[in-house]
């Protein structure tokens, strides 16, 4: 790809004799909403967890924007603008949203743990803050408690929480998982404003919800890609649907 922002070459990780994923070879483009996709097992959380440094490969090279980040730790990958949300909430209960978001935001600064800083920081962690608060639609809960928030604000707040570390690139794994559908169309919608200046690259099982605002979608099987493409694509493709439908034994 011209404008390649994630570049994965032949990326494999292994648990002792189970291969996760296999020689992964893929490139996410610059500004587009990226599914990956696929049943149980496959492979799609440890890919993410590798490309936010949460695991480190046995093999292959990991770029973002040109630099190798196969082996960086997880605060170095945020700090380079890539951001991660999970598959469970994970947020302070017991803190407003502000200050959750301020935490988030606080990561972003390398002097971060010392006592004294410039208070140009402290304006900077601010202002970052509240544009985060903005961009996940929830600058009027500023002071709210999150453990008094309803789930889907809370997969929201998630969402603030990675946007206060002004990532490029937002890795979100099952951002809908829990929610019924109207939370779940609030979020939708929240993707699709974010995807205006931000690369996404998601992990969904939702297919409707997928299909609606995906690009391009990866489907994994086995710890390997069996297909990318377009949403037309990825539904006419027959290997895709042999994959999750199985193929009747008389026609095989």
């Amino acid at each position: 790809m011209a404008d390649a922002i994630l570049q994965i070459d032949r990326v494999s990780k292994s648990f002792g004799g189970l291969i996760a994923t296999n020689n992964i070879t893929i490139e996410f483009e610059r500004g587009q909403i990226h599914a990956i996709i696929g049943p149980n097992g496959a492979g799609k959380t440890t890919l993410i967890n590798l490309l936010s440094g949460d695991l480190l490969p046995n093999d292959g090279t990991i770029l973002f924007n040109g630099r190798d980040i196969t082996h960086l730790p997880p605060h170095k990958i945020s700090q380079l603008g890539i951001g991660r949300s999970y598959q469970k909430t994970n947020i302070f209960a017991e803190f407003t949203c502000f200050e959750n978001c301020w935490v988030a935001a606080q990561s972003r600064i390398n002097t971060s743990m010392r006592f004294f800083r410039p208070a140009s920081n402290l304006k900077a962690v601010e202002k970052r803050t509240e544009k985060a608060l903005e961009l996940c639609g929830l600058s009027l809960r500023r002071d709210s408690r999150a453990s008094a928030m309803s789930y889907g604000e809370q997969r929201q707040l998630e969402i603030g929480m990675m946007l206060a570390t002004e990532p490029e690139l937002l890795l979100l794994d099952e951002p809908l998982a829990g929610m019924g559908s109207e939370e779940s169309l609030q979020v939708i919608e929240l993707l699709r404003r974010l995807a205006e200046d931000h690369t996404l690259i998601l992990i969904e099982h939702d297919m409707d919800a997928v299909f609606s605002i995906a690009d391009q979608l990866t489907v994994m099987v086995n710890g390997r890609i069996l297909e990318t493409g377009t949403v037309g694509q990825i539904r006419s493709s027959q290997a895709v649907q042999e994959a999750y439908l199985g193929v009747d034994e008389e026609t095989a």
